[in-house]
């Protein structure tokens, strides 16, 4: 069979979506039934309508197969309750919209949060349907023996929601733009993200799983390129920043070739600060790429000497030094783990 063509990183771009603006509105419960018990020599059979049934809910849950909001329409609405019938037949509630999301979905309503999708299977009950109406027959008493008034169902919930999607991986891979995390993700992924020699290659962020020997997988996702007041929405601004809140540990990527690379140490560093305070302080590794050219070599040494950080030194291109990498990147991931089960919590696994 003849394999599909490649899309190109731009042509991707229209199908990935981390915002969405969804109407949701619940269904409408049934109206209540009207009638009377009609049988030969029984005249005074009495009021018999059923309940209308209740409407049905629009509820958003979130799947591990779904990697983005594009499949997610601007409006939905819960199926509406039937109508009670006579000999007191309830109507038939309606039936649940079940909206799927990503992983980590952000559900705000007028910039509040209201529910936060972290869990493969995780539900929100985006709108409740309403609740069906009353038959005559709930009306019956001794005071009003043939009742002939009954109610119709009620509306449902009506609402306006903003998703809002966070890349959800252990690690990520942050950097200038053309620093080479594309390529490293491309080298210890089978991740295929685009890559050329000219920035902001990267428009949108990439998730790569990283397989080891015992049947681990740890996921790093390739966070589009920051540059310098990255915070105050310049670049790619914060629509990519927030991409980094889920990763549990950091991967700088910097570019060895460049003169005093720790520059761009700091400079990363005081973008995710201000963005959200405490994000530069979490568990982190700085990866000196481009090791294969010629001032590499020298940059490495004052790297060294001026990060307290651990320094990896390697070539994305060539595959240099990349054990070292995933040996490190291993180490980060178990202690992650550990630290979530001494709290009692699960790690996210993939």
């Amino acid at each position: 069979l003849r394999q599909k063509r490649v899309l190109s990183e731009r042509k991707l771009t229209r199908y990935f979506v981390d915002h969405r603006r969804v109407r949701v509105v619940g269904g409408q419960g049934g109206g209540g039934g009207h009638s009377f018990y009609s049988e030969p020599r029984k005249i005074f059979g009495g009021p018999d309508g059923g309940n209308g049934g209740d409407g049905g809910h629009v509820i958003l849950k979130a799947d591990q197969q779904v990697k983005s909001l594009s499949s997610v329409l601007p409006f939905y609405q819960g199926c509406h309750g039937e109508r009670g019938g006579s000999k007191n037949c309830y109507g038939a509630n309606g039936a649940c919209v079940y909206v799927k999301v990503p992983v980590g979905t952000l559900v705000k309503e007028d910039g509040k949060v209201m529910a936060d999708l972290t869990q493969d299977g995780e539900e929100y009950v985006a709108a409740y349907g309403g609740a069906g109406g009353k038959g005559n027959r709930f009306f019956l008493s001794n005071e009003n023996r043939a009742p002939t008034f009954f109610t119709p169902g009620e509306p449902g919930q009506e609402r306006v929601l903003h998703l809002e999607m966070k890349t959800t991986a252990h690690a990520g891979l942050v950097g200038f733009p053309n620093a080479g995390k594309s390529s490293l993700l491309r080298a210890i992924s089978r991740a295929k993200p685009a890559v050329a020699a000219y920035p902001f290659t990267t428009l949108n962020p990439h998730v790569g799983i990283v397989h080891y020997q015992d049947y681990e997988q740890v996921a790093v996702a390739d966070i589009p390129g920051l540059i310098k007041g990255a915070h105050q929405n310049r670049g790619l601004g914060m629509s990519f920043l927030r991409h980094i809140e889920r990763c549990r540990f950091l991967l700088y990527v910097l570019d060895l070739s460049v003169p005093q690379p720790w520059m761009q140490l700091q400079d990363l560093k005081y973008e995710l600060e201000q963005y959200k305070k405490g994000l530069s302080e979490r568990p982190c590794v700085v990866v000196g790429n481009k090791i294969d050219l010629a001032d590499s070599r020298v940059n490495l040494a004052l790297l060294k000497e001026q990060v307290a950080e651990r320094v990896i030194a390697l070539s994305a291109l060539t595959g240099a030094n990349l054990e070292e990498l995933l040996l490190h990147l291993r180490e980060l991931y178990d202690a992650y783990v550990k630290a979530e089960q001494s709290r009692g919590q699960s790690p996210v696994k993939w």
